[in-house]
């Protein structure tokens, strides 16, 4: 599939959704969490689309498909996390210091949505300022990205039985 316009469109109506949520403008952007499901659907139907067409022509690798999301999501997830952490170690207290290495963790796992449930609500008072918050929609992504090919994999093989 070569550029898609249209999608690129959608994902700066998503981004300014987003933006215009947290910084509470105005309130017709009450909902900006539609902006965080549009990145959704928009990366799902990529990816699939990717992996079916790849399946199709029978050139899919897992280990190719895992290396090119680790080389576009490592080198700025890992620079983000890093100076949160040096920023953290001066400017925070104690505490903050211990949440913000725990989150840094789970985001390195891709599993901090999985911390942020079990820590507080996304909107409670402890996570309100984790400067690591907004990985959650990484780690669902990732998630998303290590289960989906398994799971197109089983529906084409029950499907070529089912025939």
């Amino acid at each position: 599939m070569g550029y898609r316009a249209d999608i690129d469109g959608l994902r700066a109506i998503a981004v300014l959704a987003i933006v215009a949520f947290h910084y509470r403008v105005g309130t017709m952007f009450g909902g900006g969490y539609v902006g965080v499901d549009v990145f959704f659907v928009i990366s799902g139907y990529l990816i699939a689309g990717m992996i079916a067409r790849d399946m199709d022509a029978r050139q899919y690798s897992v280990l190719e498909f895992y290396q090119r999301r680790a080389r576009r999501i490592f080198p700025a997830l890992f620079v983000v996390l890093l100076a949160t952490l040096i920023l953290s170690w001066f400017l925070g207290f104690p505490s903050e210091i211990r949440a913000t290495g725990e989150g840094v963790v789970a985001s390195l796992l891709f599993v901090s949505n999985v911390h942020f449930y079990r820590t507080s609500s996304y909107f409670g008072d402890l996570q309100a300022w984790s400067p690591v918050l907004h990985t959650w929609s990484l780690s669902i992504e990732e998630q998303f990205y290590v289960l989906f090919p398994v799971v197109l994999l089983l529906v084409r093989r029950a499907r070529a039985r089912w025939r």
